[in-house]
């Protein structure tokens, strides 16, 4: 596979107006302690990928890439931090989100030879080759940007919109209601309708409504982060680590249960003389199945260490409540650290990792639980270096992914790449509601008995 950069854009927000400073050009919003835990992690990175034969060259630059332009721009006006960096001056307490005047969003235009349909298709790909399709997401000591994309052109075949988002701006419900806003404004310019957004996908960039006890949790959050930087000297750098690099054996895939699977499986937690008590929806049951056939197919000692966490939603949580169109991390993680593989292993497994993740589920409502926000990252933190095997959720089967519409028709597949080990990316499926998509990036010899175990679990 090789890849040509034809170009890169610096597309500024339309702030609606050319010779009128507009107020809303500069822009400071504080990050909270929802944002700082991820304040020196890796970028989390999706790609969509559109199939559309009649995208040659010529069709490709003379009417999709400047129709995708145009709305970015306009787009940009409402999700205005997207075009900023992170700072974090001496005087502060904690980072900011900076926008200034003429700060903008950079897009790599590119050209790819790769072979469409496999790339955008749910069996085993190379991770190298996916991230082919993601741009660079520039941070140093001072600043770090905000969100970065990259439109990559398979000629005749279509062509993929990939991203790279600084977790401490957005999470996966921000990021994927911008992706449906833009491509909403898109739609709308090419089908000649008026060009506005609806209030469900126009964002709330009111960092009041989100109110933290005498800054205490702020400074909870700030003080455990900064324990666990390996750089003590400068602990306001905004630098990352380096990234693992990528074998040639790292391949993603996306498992995929059906509507009826999930139903199937439901009933085999309703066979329980205990079952009343189970939240049994479809993130609880699909989570505990594809966790339990990670710990089968690594096999190994029953007595080891495993650990697995997802984060719940807090906007609904709160009291009172934040607007679903909050912007920014609004992610509380809860999980169980350091248990014995054996407990999934067995013939029951399945069942006690159901029972764990729906107890998780409801303690999410539990009265106070946000004032033990630090202490239960700390204690997530701490757990990933002593467990032999760690689960991880990203995303949502609730983002609505697959309702992405350019005007080009939807996604034929979408991928969250950043994924590794355990991690598990969930989706809706495209075809079927109901159903559910996990993708899945690890070894490939590993990857060949999670499917096997996946496979034969459902069938027996």
């Amino acid at each position: 596979m090789t890849l040509l950069v034809v170009d890169v854009a610096q597309i500024i927000p339309n702030t609606g107006s050319d010779s009128v400073p507009n107020p809303a050009s500069l822009l400071a919003i504080p990050l909270t302690f929802f944002d700082l835990p991820f304040l020196w992690r890796h970028p989390f990175k999706q790609v969509f990928f559109y199939r559309l034969t009649e995208s040659t060259r010529e069709h490709f630059h003379s009417f999709i890439l400047p129709k995708l332009k145009l709305s970015l721009s306009l787009v940009l006006r409402s999700y205005l931090p997207l075009s900023g960096c992170i700072t974090w001056n001496s005087d502060e307490l904690k980072p900011r989100i900076v926008v200034s005047q003429n700060d903008a969003v950079s897009v790599t235009i590119a050209e790819t030879d790769a072979n469409f349909s496999n790339l955008s298709s749910y069996g085993q790909r190379p991770v190298s080759e996916l991230h082919t399709l993601i741009p660079e997401l520039p941070c140093s000591d001072d600043l770090a940007s905000a969100f970065s994309l990259q439109i990559t052109l398979f000629p005749n075949q279509g062509f993929s919109i990939g991203f790279a988002a600084h977790h401490a701006v957005l999470d996966g419900n921000t990021s994927s209601m911008f992706i449906k806003a833009w491509a909403h404004l898109c739609k709308q310019h090419i089908e000649n309708r008026v060009i506005s957004l609806p209030e469900s996908l126009t964002p709330s960039l009111d960092r009041s409504l989100l109110k933290d006890v005498t800054r205490r949790l702020d400074e909870q959050m700030i003080e455990m982060v900064r324990s666990l930087r390996d750089e003590k000297t400068n602990f306001r750098s905004l630098s990352r680590s380096l990234s693992r690099e990528i074998g040639d054996d790292d391949v993603q895939a996306t498992l995929v249960l059906s509507r009826d699977d999930i139903e199937r499986l439901r009933e085999r937690c309703m066979s329980r003389d205990d079952q009343s008590h189970l939240h049994l929806s479809t993130f609880v049951i699909a989570y505990a199945y594809v966790w339990t056939c990670f710990v089968k197919a690594r096999g190994g000692d029953g007595e080891r260490a495993v650990s697995f966490f997802f984060g719940g939603d807090f906007r609904r949580r709160l009291d009172p409540p934040l607007p679903a169109t909050y912007f920014g991390n609004c992610i509380f993680k809860v999980g169980y650290h350091k248990r014995k593989a054996a407990e999934f292993a067995g013939e029951k497994g399945f069942l006690m990792a159901v029972e764990m993740i729906s107890d998780l589920v409801k303690s999410l409502s539990s009265p106070g639980i946000i004032e033990t926000i630090a202490q239960r990252f700390r204690i997530g933190f701490d757990s990933i270096g002593e467990s032999s095997q760690i689960g991880r959720i990203a995303m949502s089967n609730k983002f609505g992914v697959y309702n992405s519409d350019f005007g080009w028709g939807r996604p034929v597949k979408v991928d969250y790449v950043s994924t590794s080990g355990e991690g598990i990316a969930l989706a809706e499926r495209r075809d079927e509601s109901g159903g559910i998509e996990m993708g899945i990036c690890m070894k490939k010899t590993e990857m060949d008995m999670v499917f096997s175990c996946f496979k034969n679990s459902l069938q027996n």
